[in-house]
C-alpha cells in the first residue's frame, strides 16, 4: 500500500500546534485504526473533513458495538469542533482513540484522536443529544451510559448551546440539491454531507484548515432544497446552510496560509 507523509499543519512553523486534550486518567477509552484511502482525500490529498466525520461516527458506532451496550435511544449529533496539527496522507494507517470526555442531562460529547507514527494529528470534539427512537425528543442518559462513559468523563459538564453567528443578511445563496445517498437510516441527511458542503467551499480557497466547527440546528430531510452561503476574509471562513430564512447548519473555518 502506498505510504504518503502527512500534509503541512500548523505545527510545522506557521502556526502554534493546537492544544490537545489528553486520554483521561481513568474510564473506557476504546481505541481502533482507519487507512485513508483515495476516495477520503482532496485533490491536493489533504484528508476531507466529510471523510474525518465518517470516522467518527465509525469509532463510536464501534465503541458502541463493544461495549455491549444494547442502546435505549438513539443520537443527533449537535455539534463538531475540530483541531488540526498535521494531515494524514493517502495510505496512511491512523490509530483513532475515542471517549466520553464530558456529559450534560440529554448529552454527552465524545472526544477522538487521529494519531501517526510521529504523533496526534486531528482532535475532534463531538456533541450527541440522545433522543428517543419514536419522536426524536431528548432524553435523559440513564444509569447504564453513566456506569459504562461516566468514568472518563470525570464530572465534567457541558452545555448543548449553539454559539455561531447567522449568515449575513444581503448575502445570497446558491442552491445545494441532495441526492439519494446523502440519507440515512434516521431518514434525514447523515452529519458527514454537511461537511460535504463544506468541503465545496474549501475547494474555492487556497488555505488549509486548522480548526473547525459545525452546528447543526436542523435535521435536514429527503425533499427539502438547501442553499448555501459562505464568506472568507483573511484567515476565517464561514459557511452556511440555509432552508429559506432558517439556518439549517453553520460552519466556522479558521484558515492557514
Amino acid at each position: 500500500m502506498e505510504s504518503v507523509p502527512q500534509h503541512a499543519g500548523p505545527g510545522d512553523g506557521a502556526a502554534p500546534a493546537p492544544v490537545f486534550a489528553p486520554d483521561p486518567r481513568r474510564g473506557r477509552v476504546f481505541t481502533t485504526a482507519q487507512v485513508v484511502r483515495g476516495t477520503d482525500v482532496a485533490p491536493s490529498g489533504r484528508l476531507r473533513f466529510d471523510a474525518l466525520a465518517r470516522y467518527l461516527q465509525d469509532a463510536a458506532e464501534d465503541d458502541l458495538a463493544d461495549a455491549g451496550w444494547d442502546e435505549p435511544y438513539g443520537w443527533l449529533l449537535r455539534r463538531c469542533e475540530v483541531a488540526v496539527r498535521g494531515y494524514p496522507g493517502r495510505g496512511q494507517r491512523v490509530g483513532v482513540r475515542t471517549f466520553c470526555s464530558a456529559t450534560g442531562p440529554r448529552w454527552a460529547e465524545r472526544t477522538t484522536t487521529l494519531a501517526g507514527p510521529a504523533g496526534d494529528l486531528v482532535q475532534a470534539r463531538a456533541l450527541w443529544v440522545a433522543v428517543t427512537r419514536e419522536d426524536g425528543r431528548p432524553r435523559p442518559l440513564g444509569e447504564t451510559f453513566h456506569r459504562l462513559y461516566g468514568p472518563s468523563a470525570d464530572g465534567r459538564q457541558v452545555s448543548a448551546r449553539l454559539s455561531l453567528p447567522g449568515p449575513p443578511p444581503a448575502r445570497a445563496g446558491t442552491p445545494w440539491p441532495l441526492r439519494a445517498t446523502d440519507i440515512d437510516l434516521a431518514g434525514h441527511v447523515n452529519n458527514s454531507v454537511h461537511w460535504a458542503a463544506v468541503e465545496d467551499v474549501l475547494a474555492g480557497l487556497a488555505g488549509t484548515p486548522v480548526a473547525a466547527e459545525l452546528e447543526y440546528h436542523r435535521p435536514i430531510l429527503p425533499g427539502q432544497h438547501p442553499s448555501l452561503v459562505a464568506t472568507h476574509a483573511d484567515d476565517h471562513a464561514g459557511v452556511w446552510l440555509l432552508d429559506g430564512a432558517h439556518r439549517l447548519a453553520s460552519a466556522s473555518l479558521t484558515l492557514a496560509p
